[in-house]
């Protein structure tokens, strides 16, 4: 039997958190060690966490604990705290937060409203969209987990932008609906359930922190990009409609193509055919991302809906496939 390598996670108690120990606890080449950096009381320990290994975040864990990478599933603030510590004890790191996905300070500042306290940190980090940058992936010893709209946004729109297909003067508009488990566990006044059941809502127009990633990764101006989040009244899912102008008039049988020759290969995307549109459920505690296309060749137009798990591959599970390529196991391994 080969060897189990330890992986620590920190945030066990979040909803990223307890499904990254749900995926991990069925991974056959992972022993996960839950890292405790805060005290949790009883009743806040998901049953998804009974019988695992428990070490006390400390140096001295880091050091001696037997492990050979951490996923964190914490807030930016406390992942500048955390990160440069596990590096410094020699272990791998993916951080779920946003803390170093932004690669400069300037882009931290305006986005995350703070001064980035390891400017090294975040221009060494690699973006883990293993579709598009697998390679660097292998060779890191920090990765940045995308954000989940970004996750979508990205698969559905890079293709485009690379065969050069968009009439980028038209704009992009990118509208994001998402259930309520992407706020994160913890209830505010606009997440309670009174506030969201039967209801359906914007936030953060035109200054949502996953705006740059898009930017970054798809390689368009923030004057081309029009999204808008909106929460919906369910646990977890991201549905983005996105509605682009090409630059030539291009069937939808053409893009589907298009679509297949980039993404054939990848075990995580799935495109549609003849029209067919995706949604929630046909993502629901997976880690795939799907895509759907319609196109009207006289105008122009073409609208694509992409559907992932804001908790699987919008954080858990490309976080897993993230750790697979840096410890050297197979991408898919325990997300099959």
């Amino acid at each position: 039997m080969a060897k189990r390598e330890r992986v620590g996670i920190v945030g066990f108690t979040g909803y990223s958190g307890a499904e990254l120990v749900r995926i991990l606890r069925r991974h056959p080449r992972v022993e996960p060690v839950l890292l405790e950096h805060r005290s949790h009381g009883d009743d806040d320990q998901p049953l998804e966490l009974a019988g695992v290994a428990r070490l006390p975040w400390s140096r001295k864990s880091l050091r001696d604990g037997g492990l050979e990478l951490v996923l964190l599933a914490t807030p930016h603030e406390v992942s500048l705290e955390l990160v440069p510590m596990a590096l410094d004890a020699g272990l791998k790191v993916v951080d779920l937060s946003g803390a170093f996905r932004l690669r400069t300070v300037d882009n931290f500042r305006r986005w995350y409203k703070m001064e980035h306290t390891r400017p090294d940190l975040l221009a060494e980090a690699a973006y883990g969209l293993p579709e598009y940058f697998r390679n660097v992936t292998k060779v890191a010893r920090l990765v940045s987990n995308p954000g989940c709209y970004p996750t979508a946004a990205n698969l559905a729109l890079r293709p485009l932008v690379i065969e050069g297909i968009l009439d980028r003067e038209a704009g992009i508009v990118c509208d994001a609906k998402s259930g309520v488990s992407g706020a994160g566990k913890k209830a505010t006044d606009k997440t309670h359930f009174s506030s969201v059941t039967e209801n359906f809502s914007a936030y953060a127009v035109l200054q949502h922190r996953h705006v740059p990633e898009v930017l970054l990764t798809s390689g368009i101006e923030e004057r081309e990009f029009s999204f808008t989040a909106q929460l919906i009244p369910v646990h977890r899912g991201i549905l983005e409609t996105i509605y682009v102008r090409t630059a030539r008039a291009v069937s939808r049988k053409q893009l589907e193509d298009l679509y297949r020759k980039i993404y054939g290969k990848e075990p995580f995307v799935r495109i549609y055919s003849n029209g067919k549109l995706p949604s929630l459920r046909s993502v629901a505690y997976t880690n795939y991302c799907d895509l759907g296309i319609h196109a009207d060749p006289k105008t122009k137009r073409v609208v694509i809906v992409a559907a992932i798990d804001n908790l699987v591959k919008g954080a858990a599970g490309q976080a897993i496939q993230n750790m697979n390529l840096m410890l050297k196991f197979p991408e898919t391994m325990a997300l099959l």
